[in-house]
């Protein structure tokens, strides 16, 4: 399974951004429809942190408090793709986006539980 990342950018705090995540490949006959997508980010000199995460088929989505209510995960199965909107972007959410996929049913935020990752995006916010 390959990801890509991308959508990533320079832009105002304030401003919007919409990240999409393309899925391809298939390993032992599973299909997009059957990974769940997280988005985590890594600022400079930080640990990769969760942001946010759509589960499979049914769409439950999660994400961490501090994005909660600016921004929304989606996910088109028709393109095998996951977008990630982030609205009232702030300067504490510059860093480097990944997306990755996870076989887990639960929608999990460790990073550990995850078995395949997109190169990253850069999100640049300036104030």
């Amino acid at each position: 399974v390959q990801l890509q990342a991308s959508g990533g950018g320079s832009v105002q705090a304030g401003g919007s951004l919409r990240l999409s995540c393309q899925v391809s490949g298939r390993t032992s006959g599973r299909t997009f429809t059957t990974y769940g997508i997280g988005w985590f980010r890594q600022a400079p000199g930080k640990e990769r942190e969760f942001v946010a995460v759509i589960g499979w088929s049914d769409s439950r989505t999660y994400y961490r408090d501090s994005v909660k209510g600016r921004s929304t995960i989606s996910r088109d199965n028709a393109k095998n793709t996951v977008y990630l909107e982030m609205n009232r972007l702030e300067p504490e959410d510059t860093a480097v986006y990944y997306c990755a996929a996870t076989r887990s049913s639960s929608l999990t935020i460790r990073t550990s539980n995850y078995d395949y990752w997109g190169q990253g995006t850069q999100v640049t916010v300036s104030s």
